[in-house]
């Protein structure tokens, strides 16, 4: 499904999903299974995940990095935001001073960097090839602003927007996880806004569009996109 939307409501319509299923190279070199695995592990494609917060995309990525514990890693990304409740350093987020970070995007040491509310985020380089080397599947977790960045590299990653089905609804979710404030909230929904917007205009973003109306649905919904990296990870193992 696509979304059109303005900013008072919300239609569907179905287009054609631009599964972007391109085989990856096989290794026919005999010379060691070492690098026969590296190759194998270095042509999974990486997954980036995108979604206004409280869209469900959080739940459903570590849901699945908990039922496939040696399956999927986390590229952890880089703030100068706050931490929220129950958040760690290190897990969650790099949780970076503002100059620190600046010093960092000045240094090119980032794949995307993007600004949102005021406060910086980024994926590091080394974080994606860290993921990469282990021969698990890279999930990144990025606003809009940085898929567009992601999408102008190299980087052969396979794109996933999960977005609540209605403003509205996704207007109770924030409301109900109490960690906004009146003006965050108001910010986060107009973004929200903007970045659908933004995905009708250019459907070509994402590979898959994930409305989160049912967990469940939604989540086995993210296990077909993926499907292909995850027989590509059994293989490894086998």
């Amino acid at each position: 499904m696509r979304v059109v939307a303005s900013a008072s409501t919300f239609m569907f319509f179905p287009l054609p999903r631009a599964t972007c299923l391109r085989r990856a190279a096989t290794t026919t070199s005999s010379s060691s299974s070492c690098q026969a695995r590296r190759a194998m592990a270095s042509s999974i494609r990486p997954i980036v995940l995108s979604g206004p917060s409280g869209g469900g995309k959080s739940t459903i990525l570590k849901r699945a990095m908990q039922e496939h514990p040696d399956t999927f890693a986390f590229s952890v990304s880089h703030t100068t935001r706050n931490p929220r409740p129950g958040e760690s350093h290190g897990k969650d987020y790099w949780f970076t001073p503002y100059e620190e970070m600046e010093k960092m995007i000045a240094n090119d040491d980032f794949l995307e960097h993007a600004k949102f509310g005021g406060n910086l985020y980024g994926t590091s380089k080394k974080a994606v090839k860290d993921v990469q080397s282990s021969g698990k599947i890279c999930v990144l977790d990025i606003e809009l602003q940085g898929v567009r960045n992601v999408k102008k590299t190299d980087l052969n990653a396979k794109y996933i927007l999960i977005r609540a089905p209605t403003i509205e609804s996704l207007r109770n979710r924030l409301v109900a996880r109490a960690t906004e404030t009146p003006e965050t909230l108001e910010r986060r929904l107009k973004h929200a806004e903007e970045d659908l917007e933004a995905v009708k205009q250019d459907p070509t973003l994402f590979d898959y569009v994930i409305i989160n109306d049912n967990l469940e649905t939604a989540y086995q919904d993210f296990l077909k996109a993926i499907a292909s990296e995850l027989k590509q990870v059994q293989q490894r193992r086998g």
